[in-house]
């Protein structure tokens, strides 16, 4: 049931998430956690320093009561679950703007006044390392 990945700084996508609050595909059939992966492997190609970061994928995050959502994990780093973006290109850019700051931090704890605009207000939950609690 698990696949291993490379254990590096990653948006984990949920790839069966709604593509929004009541709309569980887009009018092609594609749900919502598809198309945002979609979404950020291209946005990824416009900047190198989007490179730092591994888009990967898997089904259901449980985070179901919102739609669109990632986890933003790294070894040794506290992690977050993210949701209730749109699969845009605006939206992809934001997290992938995070993720390189949260990838650069010590312990994944990235200053709010760093935070890109995109992704606030969509943080879900944070989650400790294994082997340590957050002060």
């Amino acid at each position: 049931m698990l696949t291993p990945v490379d254990d590096v700084a990653a948006v984990v996508v949920c790839n069966t998430c709604r593509f929004a609050k009541d709309q569980p595909s887009d009018a092609a059939g594609r749900r919502g956690g598809r198309v945002l992966a979609d979404t950020l492997r291209g946005v990824q190609q416009t900047r190198p320093e989007y490179a730092a970061v591994a888009i990967q994928e898997m089904p259901c995050l449980f985070a179901c009561s919102e739609h669109c959502t990632v986890h933003l994990r790294a070894p040794g780093k506290i992690g977050y679950v993210l949701g209730r973006f749109n699969p845009t290109a605006e939206d992809a850019a934001a997290i992938l703007d995070y993720a390189v700051r949260y990838a650069a931090s010590p312990e994944g704890v990235v200053p709010y006044k760093d935070w890109p605009e995109g992704v606030k207000g969509h943080f879900i939950t944070r989650m400790p390392p294994a082997g340590f609690v957050a002060e």
